[in-house]
């Protein structure tokens, strides 16, 4: 796997190519990331590296959190996140991260957490068919039969119901690199990625 990095979904615009017509982009300020650790297959099993992003609230530092990150003479960082990787030799600790270990045209796989919907039914959670709207139905956007009575007496697990909709992981794929910004550490992806402006993301080249 290729190098990754952490940063913060910024927003959408577009951008026009030179036919005029609009793309769709997505700003993300990513890193510039530490290494904290690496990992290799004699010591730990795997390759790879661990990576930390944004200084913590010194408020909020532990003495075992400092230790570890006095190893590769780092701030404390709120986040961090491992990245398999096939050289650990090719990276040293206190190494850092940055938009320009990246390439305009590169292919990358975003993930983030979607927004979360709360608590929500049938028809938006699982997409559902609701009843007759006409009057006498009395069965609009209820969830009806759930299960057998007596036999087996029970809901099986799995069942599709209401519940917390949202507010999960998901990765987009190879989108697009079209910019990168040095001074002000922005990427520039062609297309959407999940969740709303401030969220956490990881980026992972290809």
């Amino acid at each position: 796997m290729s190098i990754g990095i952490l940063g913060t979904k910024i927003g959408m615009t577009q951008i026009f190519d030179k036919d005029g017509l609009a793309i769709p982009i997505t700003v993300i300020k990513a890193g510039p990331c530490t290494v904290i650790q690496i990992k290799n297959l004699s010591t730990n099993g795997y390759n790879a590296i661990q990576v930390g992003y944004l200084d913590k609230n010194q408020k909020k530092i532990k003495k075992s959190e400092q230790g570890h990150f006095n190893k590769s003479g780092s701030n404390v960082l709120s986040f961090l996140k491992e990245y398999p990787i096939e050289k650990p030799e090719d990276f040293v600790l206190g190494q850092k991260i940055k938009v320009n270990d990246f390439k305009i045209g590169q292919l990358v796989d975003v993930t983030g957490r979607t927004i979360g919907k709360g608590f929500t039914g049938l028809q938006k959670r699982h997409h559902f068919a609701r009843g007759p709207m006409t009057h006498g139905s009395k069965n609009h956007r209820a969830p009806g039969s759930i299960g057998a009575g007596t036999t087996p007496g029970r809901v099986f697990p799995g069942k599709k119901m209401s519940g917390q909709h949202g507010n999960q992981n998901r990765m987009i794929s190879k989108l697009e690199i079209l910019g990168i910004d040095d001074k002000q550490s922005l990427l520039l992806l062609k297309g959407s990625i999940p969740g709303k402006p401030g969220n956490l993301v990881s980026i992972v080249a290809h």
